[in-house]
C-alpha cells in the first residue's frame, strides 16, 4: 500500500465517527473545530498533511490542558477536491454540528464556494493556504502567504539574477488570473518586459503549443502558476522539449513537493518563495518535523500548508484564551483588533495583521537543483501582508466581505 493510500485509510477510519478528541478527557464542554479538507481527489497530496498537522496540534494542546481548560474536538469531513462538497459540509458543520470554528479549503475556488455560507451563518473560518490575496472579510483568518509576500520578493530577485524578459503561464481561474496580475505589475514596476502570458484551463494536460510559444518568445525565465494534477504534466513535457529555462512559482514545491514526486531534472532551476518546507534547516523546523514524523511516520512530505495549519490552531487557542475563553466571533475580532496575536512556530515568529486578518511570514527562496535537492539562496525575514491594509481594508472598522485585486482595490473611504 502506498503512503498516500495509507493516509486515506487512516483518515477514512477517523471518518467513521466524524469526530476526534485527542489527549486526556477534560471536564468542560469541548471546543469543536470543523476540518473541511481534501483527503481525496486532485489536491489530496498537498492537503492530507494539513489534516495531520491539525491533529498534531490538537493532541499537543489537549495534553497541555486544552483551550481555556476545554478540550478540542475535531469534526472531520473529506471534501474530495469538490467545491459542492465544501458548500454542503460547511452548512453541516455550522448548522448541525455547531462547531466553534472551521479550518477549510485548498484551492481559491473552494474558498470562494464556501465563504458566502460562512458569512450567511456568521461563522469563523481559517484558510491556511497560500493564495492570490485580496480577501477582506471579518469571517476569515488567513495564515497562508500572499502575493505581496511571495512576488515582491521573488520577481525582483529573478529579474536581477536572470534578466527582465518574463513569460507567465497560469491556471485560468481567480488564483492564476490575480497572481498573474501581481507578476505583471511588479515586472513593469521593475523595468521588465512581459513577453508572453497564457491562462490554461484546469483540465488541460497537453502543453506542446504553450512550449512552442515560450520558445518563440525567448524569455529569460518563466513564471508558472499551474494548479492540479493535469496541469502538473507541463514540467516533464517542458523538460522533454529541453526548455531548460529558469522557472519561478508561488505554488510549486511549497505545496505539492513536486521536487520529490517528479523525475529529475523536470523541476530543475525552479525557484519558489515559500513560508515553510521541510528542508528549512532551523531548530524550530527540525523540532516540528521530528514531532510530525513521530506521529505520522508515513507522511511523504511536510509542506507549508501543514505548517500553516499547525500554526493556525495555536493562534486560535491564543485568541480564545485572550477573549476570556469565549469562542464568539465578535469577541475574537476584538482580540485581533488589539494586535500582537503571534506564535513562534516551525517557520519562525508569525503575527496576524489586525486590519486584514492575514499573517506575517519569513519567506524562503527555495531553488531546485538538477538532482531535485533544495538550496536556499535568499531568506526574507518578517514580511508583512502589507497590501490589503495599505489599500484600504480595515476589518477593525468595517467588514466588506469582499475580495480585492490591484486593479480593483478597496473603495476609498
Amino acid at each position: 500500500m502506498s503512503a498516500l493510500s495509507r493516509h486515506r485509510a487512516f483518515l477514512l477510519g477517523l471518518m467513521g465517527t466524524a469526530t476526534l478528541a485527542a489527549g486526556p478527557a477534560l471536564a468542560a464542554d469541548p471546543i469543536k473545530v470543523g476540518v473541511l479538507e481534501d483527503q481525496s481527489g486532485d489536491f489530496a497530496a498537498a492537503t492530507l498533511g494539513k489534516v495531520h498537522a491539525i491533529q498534531l496540534a490538537t493532541e499537543e494542546i489537549n495534553k497541555a490542558g486544552g483551550i481555556a481548560g476545554r478540550p478540542i474536538e475535531l469534526v472531520l469531513y473529506d471534501t474530495q477536491s469538490d467545491n459542492t462538497r465544501y458548500q454542503e459540509f460547511m452548512r453541516r458543520v455550522l448548522q448541525r454540528d455547531k462547531v466553534d470554528v472551521v479550518f477549510a479549503g485548498f484551492s481559491s475556488a473552494s474558498r470562494e464556494a464556501y465563504r458566502p455560507i460562512v458569512n450567511q451563518l456568521d461563522g469563523l473560518a481559517f484558510y491556511n493556504n497560500q493564495y492570490e490575496g485580496g480577501v477582506c472579510d471579518a469571517n476569515m483568518v488567513v495564515t497562508g502567504a500572499v502575493p505581496e509576500q511571495q512576488f515582491s520578493t521573488l520577481i525582483p530577485w529573478m529579474m536581477e539574477t536572470y534578466g527582465k524578459n518574463v513569460y507567465t503561464i497560469a491556471a485560468d481561474y481567480n488564483f492564476g488570473q490575480i497572481s498573474a496580475e501581481w507578476v505583471r505589475n511588479i515586472v513593469k514596476e521593475k523595468g521588465g518586459n512581459m513577453v508572453g502570458e497564457e491562462f490554461i484551463p484546469l483540465g488541460v494536460s497537453q502543453f506542446s503549443q504553450t512550449i512552442q510559444n515560450i520558445q518563440r518568445a525567448k524569455p529569460d525565465f518563466v513564471v508558472t502558476l499551474l494548479v492540479g494534477a493535469a496541469q502538473a504534466s507541463y514540467y516533464e513535457q517542458a523538460a522533454s522539449a529541453n526548455m531548460r529555462l529558469p522557472m519561478a512559482s508561488s505554488v510549486n514545491v511549497g505545496q505539492g513537493y513536486e521536487h520529490k514526486r517528479f523525475t529529475p531534472p523536470s523541476l530543475a532551476n525552479m525557484h519558489v518563495t515559500t513560508n515553510y518546507i521541510e528542508e528549512v534547516d532551523t531548530p524550530a523546523s527540525k523540532n516540528f518535523l521530528a514531532k510530525f514524523k513521530a506521529k505520522f511516520p508515513d507522511e511523504p512530505y511536510v509542506n507549508q500548508e501543514a505548517a500553516n495549519s499547525y500554526i493556525a490552531l495555536n493562534l486560535y487557542k491564543q485568541m480564545v484564551e485572550r477573549a476570556g475563553g469565549s469562542t464568539k466571533r465578535n469577541d475574537l475580532r476584538k482580540v485581533l483588533a488589539q494586535g500582537d496575536v503571534c506564535f513562534d512556530g516551525p517557520s519562525g515568529k508569525v503575527c496576524l495583521d489586525p486590519k486584514s486578518q492575514h499573517m506575517s511570514h519569513t519567506i524562503y527562496l527555495a531553488k531546485v537543483t538538477d538532482k531535485h535537492a533544495i538550496e536556499f539562496p535568499k531568506v526574507w525575514e518578517d514580511i508583512k501582508p502589507y497590501w490589503l491594509g495599505e489599500a484600504g481594508c480595515d476589518l477593525t472598522k468595517k467588514d466588506p466581505s469582499a475580495q480585492y485585486t490591484p486593479s480593483n482595490p478597496p473603495p476609498k473611504s
